[in-house]
């Protein structure tokens, strides 16, 4: 097995607090790491490198570990772009755009839907991202989620089972009955190609009795749980991800005090999406009060065509220091290991012997630059799995 020593990192973050200077990120200055096959096999500084069968001099720039983002809706067809429009000329947004992409999706081929995949994939892989999640939940038919799931599969093994996105206008007047559906025939056509089981608990989607038989469901036949949680008001997708132990919570813009208490107790991390509220003019959530209560806190883009169409995790870490008064640091780590947290992962979001060798080069000296340089393309070059695939 060959391996490659990259020394010269100016800026060496691992996101490990066994590592450095003892904060949350384990920054090596003046580091270097070891690469063999798909893993990482040593790590500190350059001057203590051992020695490698190839050796790439970084340059003194920044390496951080490849973004983990934990949820997107990337399997759609068509754009609603004059959606996005109409709601920037004062139309506010509501979940009925979702039937849009649902009649697009389903009448789009199995060959339309991978290159559309396919083609975002890469746009997340240039700019940093090596683990995506990707979601079902425009199909909601059971035909169509488990094509949409199979889909999915072919890019990544994080894959949520989303069939209780909304309700159908076929189910229109029984909201129920879509519930049987949600959590018999499509679910027994969908977990064989999902890890995860999700539900939009908010108003004019699913209700918490309905949320929760669609979690239950979905445990009980072997998948984890996650939710939409708090994002277009008060409500109980919170508690209900708390009650079930869910992975994570997303959205969580308007939470309550017990829900924060409840969020650090049961230890389910809060995903935020802030390109959503970007795209959206909605508040932001409140990360600061969420990281200063001991809740864990994950960033993702939630890339989907209607509320929030970006891949870009630097845009998430830009806006969630500028907005959501994140550190540097704070928004660094939530957008890598708060991620794999989210994904009950320990071998990505971090840099550490024995892990995935997902690495990120800079074109800067430092991680600060992902904040201080908005929109600027400063991902240099991009290893996934010890090879490099951008750059």
């Amino acid at each position: 097995m060959t391996s490659t020593l990259l020394r010269g990192i100016g800026e060496l973050v691992t996101c490990s607090s066994e590592m450095g200077d003892g904060s949350a990120l384990g920054v090596v200055h003046g580091g270097a790491l070891v690469i063999e096959g798909e893993r990482v096999a040593w790590l500190g500084e350059t001057a203590h490198a051992p020695a490698a069968d190839a050796v790439l001099d970084m340059g003194a720039c920044a390496v951080i570990p490849g973004f983990v983002d934990s949820h997107s809706h990337l399997v759609f067809a068509g754009e609603r772009s004059a959606e996005f429009a109409a709601r920037m000329a004062g139309t506010p947004y509501s979940t009925g755009g979702i039937q849009t992409t649902v009649s697009a999706t389903r009448a789009a081929t199995d060959e339309q839907l991978v290159a559309q995949v396919s083609r975002h994939v890469q746009e997340m892989l240039r700019q940093g991202t090596t683990t995506v999640e990707i979601k079902s939940g425009y199909g909601l038919t059971a035909l169509h989620e488990s094509r949409a799931l199979s889909v999915a599969g072919q890019f990544t093994s994080e894959t949520t089972y989303l069939g209780a996105h909304v309700v159908p206008p076929e189910y229109a007047d029984d909201p129920d009955g879509y519930v049987d559906l949600v959590t018999g025939p499509m679910l027994d056509a969908c977990r064989p190609h999902a890890r995860w089981v999700d539900v939009f608990c908010e108003r004019g989607a699913f209700d918490a009795d309905q949320a929760r038989a669609v979690l239950q469901a979905g445990m009980s036949a072997g998948l984890s749980p996650r939710v939409h949680a708090n994002q277009l008001g008060p409500g109980p997708g919170v508690q209900v991800a708390c009650e079930l132990g869910a992975a994570s919570a997303d959205h969580c813009t308007y939470l309550s005090d017990e829900d924060v208490a409840g969020l650090r107790d049961a230890g389910v991390v809060a995903t935020l999406l802030p390109g959503v509220e970007f795209s959206t003019r909605s508040p932001y959530p409140d990360a600061r009060r969420l990281i200063d209560s001991g809740v864990t806190v994950a960033l993702a883009t939630d890339c989907n065509p209607g509320s929030g169409y970006s891949s870009s995790m630097p845009l998430c870490v830009a806006l969630a220091v500028r907005e959501m008064h994140l550190t540097a640091a704070e928004a660094l780590w939530s957008a890598t290991a708060g991620g794999a947290a989210a994904l009950r992962r320990s071998d990505v979001g971090r840099l550490a012997v024995g892990g995935w060798a997902d690495l990120v080069a800079l074109d800067a000296p430092s991680y600060v630059h992902l904040a201080y340089r908005p929109g600027v393309p400063i991902v240099a070059s991009v290893w996934r799995r010890g090879r490099p695939v951008i750059g």
